[in-house]
């Protein structure tokens, strides 16, 4: 009894979304799941799936040297190839936090905010 109901409802299932597949073939976008999907994470660093998708030739040619030795490789196409780096690292970024940490005061005794002279408003000598 359980099993033919489970059957029929899974039945009509396939049937109602095959025939919405079909009624808006022209509309709906299928996805193909049956490749890896790239999104960020941290708890997985290295994902399956290439940053890039699509290469130009540039970057094709690129590909190909990386196969070799990574030391031949200069800054600027390890930069080309990989993306820009994280804002974070600007020193723009830097100098916000750390005048935003100062401001916080952190650690008043022995880290950042310790080596600070608030009444000069510059590091302590």
């Amino acid at each position: 009894m359980l099993a033919s109901r489970t059957l029929s409802l899974i039945g009509k299932r396939a049937i109602s979304s095959t025939a919405c597949l079909r009624a808006h073939a022209n509309v709906v976008k299928t996805e193909d799941y049956t490749l890896p999907v790239y999104f960020d994470n941290r708890a997985i660093p290295l994902p399956e799936v290439m940053y890039l998708q699509h290469l130009s030739p540039a970057l094709k040619a690129l590909k190909d040297k990386e196969k070799g030795s990574w030391g031949t490789l200069s800054r600027d196409e390890k930069l080309q190839f990989y993306g820009p780096l994280p804002h974070t690292l600007s020193d723009e970024w830097k100098a916000q936090q750390t005048k935003k940490m100062l401001d916080m005061r952190i650690n008043p005794i022995q880290g950042i905010s310790s080596k600070w002279d608030y009444e000069k408003n510059d590091w302590k000598k």
